[in-house]
């Protein structure tokens, strides 16, 4: 664990003061039509698929936590190097052909010039807005990255986290506690696996079977679509009932019980973080607005060397 956290803090010190050299308007001479061209591909896919959003707003965390926002989760495993994307806390991405096809429409536009790390970034917010979320100027100039190890992917906050585990994630990275509140709301989107809070629901501990501070109707309608010894893959239950719409549903319903993760639970153990869930419940407004910062902020790490072609492989 030392290692690690010695490896992130020094990704972190050799990467932060690379984010100070994006700008609004990097390609605004380059390759002018590249943001038009990324969202039509995010759209595209959304048409078919509503699930995209969530897909692209957690491929693009995952990117940013590791190496900062270099693109390395796209890149695929070669020989006997093992990618991010195929790290355990990764197997679960999906919706990667929606970057591929925004590259390849971009490369059309102005080859060699937009790197794959700024075309996620990109995709991101775009996902954002079409799940009816705010919009936000994306600060560009991102480089692509040329390493990727699935055994970084250990450096991931996860589902479990505890509020301690949680701020030393962020703050190794530079971002605050209204960060962490603020980027936690990207779980109003999406879907969980049951492996991702079973252990809320069933033998929690000695004391008691079921979380305490989960509530009991919640766990119940959990337990039902989480049997005991399943054996269903795909499993699981949706962030919230609103999970294909970004909004503040997750802070009202963290405040009753009733999301999923203990690491989203953990953000009433402090008495800062609960009071930001409580402002970000109450006004949806005051939740965009931290969130816009706080992604600004958290994409603009970056260290990467290269402008991929493919972004699947290294140039």
């Amino acid at each position: 664990m030392a290692v690690i956290v010695a490896l992130v803090c020094a990704l972190i010190f050799s990467v932060s003061s690379l984010g100070n050299g994006l700008s609004s308007n990097y390609y605004e001479k380059t390759c002018p039509n590249a943001e038009a061209a990324i969202a039509d591909a995010v759209k595209k896919a959304f048409a078919n698929d509503k699930k995209v959003p969530a897909a692209i707003l957690r491929m693009h965390f995952h990117d940013c936590f590791i190496r900062g926002c270099d693109g390395s989760v796209l890149l695929k495993s070669v020989g006997q190097n093992t990618a991010e994307k195929d790290g355990p806390p990764n197997v679960s991405l999906h919706a990667f052909y929606v970057i591929d096809n925004a590259k390849k429409a971009v490369e059309a536009l102005c080859p060699g010039v937009v790197s794959c790390a700024d075309i996620l970034a990109l995709a991101a917010r775009d996902a954002v807005v079409l799940a009816g979320g705010p919009t936000w100027d994306v600060p560009k100039g991102r480089k692509d990255g040329r390493v990727s190890k699935a055994s970084e992917t250990r450096s991931l906050p996860g589902p479990a986290f505890n509020i301690s585990q949680l701020q030393q994630s962020f703050s190794q990275r530079g971002l605050s506690m209204e960060d962490l509140v603020a980027l936690s709301g990207g779980h109003t989107l999406g879907f969980s696996h049951c492996s991702s809070f079973e252990k809320r629901i069933r033998n929690f501990n000695a004391t008691h079977d079921i979380d305490p501070t989960i509530h009991p109707g919640f766990a119940s309608s959990l337990r039902s679509v989480c049997p005991a010894k399943n054996k269903l893959n795909n499993a699981g239950a949706t962030m919230d009932p609103s999970s294909a719409t970004f909004d503040n549903t997750y802070y009202k319903l963290l405040l009753q019980g009733k999301t999923l993760f203990s690491s989203d639970q953990a953000l009433l153990t402090n008495q800062k973080t609960q009071q930001l869930v409580s402002k970000f419940a109450s006004s949806q407004k005051a939740f965009y607005d931290a969130f816009v910062k706080s992604m600004i902020k958290m994409s603009s790490l970056n260290g990467g060397q290269e402008v991929r072609l493919d972004c699947k492989v290294v140039r």
